[in-house]
């Protein structure tokens, strides 16, 4: 009784356990400023970004927009899609589309993916939180949430080739937004020095934060790779469909194969034939 006594004092009595500020005692604005920007900042640091990049002609943008729909089934919660891309002719407007930063390279060499290192930007558009970096042709195969809470600082796929190097394989990987500033800066004033030590941008970038102490891997299960883990050893790769490992999240496509391609049945290199994959359509989908 005497706590609605007290709630008819202040105005209009409220659910239970919600808290509203005509409730509370009378304090200077200073104080609802303060807290303001405390749940603003806290709600940044929280804030859950899918990062992908489109480039050139390879890749259309039927790529990004089904990336998109995977990772909403496959995603529980609020998150933003972010594409950095030269080009956003056809991409849905759930993804955010901004300006890939310029990173200056001389023209006419090899591209090998240097370009993902924009996403080391110091202020990348504004944009705080955590960031799950995806490559385009990546088929989204299982849960993602993990993806966000498992522990580490930097975490990549690790080299299914040559595990016993510290390189990892950047189709996927997790940081804090511009909490990494010194890879980019140090290959822009380095660029000559690096591309004779390192062959792509995945083996600086795994090398720089190795030495930092930085770098963790995924789960192996988590992010296979079509090539070396879906489709079966021969000779039985001749009458067995590839297949998706167990606890598989993310299937990586590198090297010979796109998803179009692996659900067609083309590997697009002589004497290694594979049948078609049909459980890429199932997920590489919108």
């Amino acid at each position: 009784h005497q706590a609605r006594q007290a709630q008819a004092e202040v105005g209009q009595e409220r659910p239970s356990g919600l808290i509203c500020r005509s409730a509370l005692p009378a304090r200077p604005p200073a104080f609802f400023l303060r807290l303001d920007h405390q749940a603003m900042a806290q709600t940044t640091q929280q804030q859950r970004h899918i990062l992908c990049m489109k480039w050139g002609t390879k890749y259309g943008p039927e790529y990004v927009n089904r990336l998109y729909a995977m990772v909403r089934r496959h995603l529980a919660g609020d998150f933003r899609f972010v594409c950095l891309t030269d080009d956003s002719t056809g991409i849905r407007s759930e993804v955010q589309c901004l300006p890939i930063p310029a990173l200056d390279l001389p023209p006419g060499i090899p591209e090998r993916g240097w370009t993902k290192l924009a996403t080391f930007s110091a202020d990348l558009h504004g944009l705080r939180g955590t960031a799950l970096f995806l490559d385009v042709d990546v088929v989204v195969t299982g849960p993602l949430d993990e993806f966000f809470t498992h522990p580490g600082e930097f975490l990549i796929i690790h080299d299914h080739k040559r595990p016993w190097r510290v390189t990892g394989n950047s189709s996927v990987y997790r940081f804090e937004l511009g909490a990494h500033p010194d890879v980019l800066e140090y290959f822009r004033g380095h660029f000559d020095e690096i591309r004779q030590q390192f062959r792509n941008e995945q083996a600086y970038l795994s090398d720089v934060l190795h030495k930092q102490g930085k770098l963790q891997y995924w789960p192996a299960s988590w992010c296979p790779s079509f090539k070396y883990h879906c489709i079966p050893t021969w000779p039985t790769n001749y009458w067995q469909p590839p297949f998706v490992p167990e606890d598989a999240r993310i299937v990586i496509f590198h090297g010979e194969c796109n998803p179009p391609d692996a659900l067609a049945g083309r590997r697009n290199r002589r004497f290694r034939f594979i049948r078609p994959a049909r459980w890429v359509a199932e997920h590489w989908r919108e």
